[in-house]
C-alpha cells in the first residue's frame, strides 16, 4: 500500500499542470493560451484625440464607455455633453459622475456595434463654452463579437482523465491481486 501512496505522489508531482481550455483568470483572461501582451484583450476600444479634447472608449458591459480628458493636461473633462453618430444612428450619453465616465446604452447603435469589423465614429463633445468633433474608429474583433473569443467546447477533457485515473486504478487492481494471492499461497 505504501508503493502505491508513493507512486500517486510521484504521478501527481509529475504532472504539469495546466488550465482546462476556456479557464479564465480574475480579470477574463484565458489561462489555458499564452499571456496576453496587451491589457485590453479582445475588448473593442476606440481612441481618438483633437487639439481640446482626447477620448477613449471600450465596448463592453452592455454599454460604450468613454473617457474624456484635456489633451493638453490629461486633466478629465467631467459634466460635458457627449453625442456620438454611427451611420445613420446617433445617441447621447449619459454622465456617471461616480465613475467620471460617459455611457452610451441605445440598444440600436450598440447591436450595430457589435459586428465584427472598424466602424467610423463622430463623437460630439460639448463642455463649458468648448465643443469639438472626435472621429474615432471603434475595432471590433470576431473574438469580441461572439462573447470573448471561444466556444467553451470541453468534449476533449476526457483525454487527460484517461490516463489520470488509468494509472491508479491499474495499481489498486495489482495490489488486490497480490494480496489474494499471497492468500491462496
Amino acid at each position: 500500500m505504501k508503493t502505491l501512496i508513493v507512486l500517486l505522489l510521484a504521478l501527481a508531482v509529475a504532472m504539469p499542470a495546466h488550465a482546462s481550455p476556456g479557464a479564465h483568470g480574475p480579470n477574463g483572461e484565458h489561462l489555458d493560451g499564452p499571456a496576453a501582451t496587451n491589457t485590453s484583450g479582445s475588448v473593442p476600444r476606440v481612441e481618438t484625440f483633437t487639439e481640446l479634447f482626447e477620448l477613449v472608449g471600450h465596448l463592453s458591459g452592455g454599454e460604450l464607455s468613454v473617457l474624456i480628458d484635456r489633451y493638453e493636461t490629461n486633466e478629465p473633462v467631467l459634466g460635458g455633453t457627449l453625442e456620438v453618430e454611427y451611420k445613420h444612428l446617433k445617441a447621447r450619453a449619459k454622465f456617471h459622475a461616480d465613475v467620471g465616465d460617459y455611457a452610451i446604452d441605445d440598444e440600436k447603435l450598440l447591436q450595430a456595434l457589435s459586428v465584427p469589423g472598424k466602424h467610423a465614429l463622430l463623437f460630439t463633445f460639448t463642455a463649458g463654452g468648448e465643443s469639438d468633433l472626435l472621429e474615432g474608429t471603434l475595432d471590433v474583433p470576431a473574438a469580441a463579437a461572439n462573447g470573448h473569443g471561444h466556444d467553451h467546447e470541453r468534449r476533449w477533457w476526457w483525454l487527460g482523465a484517461v490516463p489520470v485515473l488509468a494509472i491508479p486504478a491499474t495499481l489498486v487492481l495489482r495490489a488486490r491481486r497480490r494480496r489474494a494471492q499471497e492468500v491462496r499461497a
